[in-house]
């Protein structure tokens, strides 16, 4: 038997997110060197409570590509380009340490490898690419309190979004040059208003 047929609700031709839940008016164009290169884990593209789109929209030069692995020549593709020095957004962990530091190029523009993926996927992604366990990589010292616990849970209380890492980032790169804080703002609204889309409905108390 047949049953109806499944109605979609339309989405943002911009954000691509349903209409009801459009984040273009928050989206505050942010101006950067920095090239920004977000390497997505597909469940992360379709959760709704992930920073990335916000933070795409926003930033003047970010690309997106999404997928959990990656061919050795596309992959290397799309990390190195011509007059760019690229740095992996990453900790040095045990399980994953970091290569030693080149010394670094004044003046060379950088290009930011930022995975976007649980702790644990972004680990694996790390170890099954030999060349991004290559890169150098760029650590936040004592990340900023992160807004985002608010609507998702966080192993380790440093862990910050994909938004609130790529934008500190940017500030230890490009300060003082590089403006903060219209997009953090804009992604707090963003995080309350997913948080109240989360709360359960106050029950009416009538019969």
């Amino acid at each position: 038997m047949i049953g109806p047929p499944t109605l979609r609700r339309a989405a943002c031709a911009r954000c691509l997110r349903p209409q009801a839940n459009c984040l273009c008016a928050l989206v505050r164009a942010t101006s950067h060197r920095t090239e920004v290169l977000v390497l997505q884990h597909p469940q992360e593209q379709r959760q709704a409570k992930n920073s990335v789109a916000l933070l795409r929209l926003s930033l003047a030069h970010c690309e997106v590509v999404v997928g959990e692995r990656f061919a050795p020549a596309a992959l290397q593709a799309l990390l190195q380009r011509p007059g760019r020095d690229t740095r992996l957004l990453y900790p040095d962990v045990p399980a994953a340490p970091a290569p030693p530091a080149p010394r670094a190029t004044a003046g060379v523009p950088v290009r930011l490898v930022v995975l976007d993926a649980t702790w644990r996927k972004s680990l694996r992604m790390l170890l099954e690419h030999p060349a991004l366990a290559a890169l150098p990589r760029l650590s936040l010292d004592a990340p900023a309190p992160t807004l985002y616990r608010a609507i998702r849970a966080a192993r380790q209380t440093d862990q910050v979004s994909t938004l609130e890492a790529t934008v500190q980032a940017l500030a230890m790169l490009e300060a003082p040059a590089f403006d903060a804080a219209p997009l953090l703002d804009a992604f707090g609204r963003f995080v309350a208003g997913v948080a109240a889309r989360q709360r359960p409905p106050v029950a009416s108390g009538l019969a």
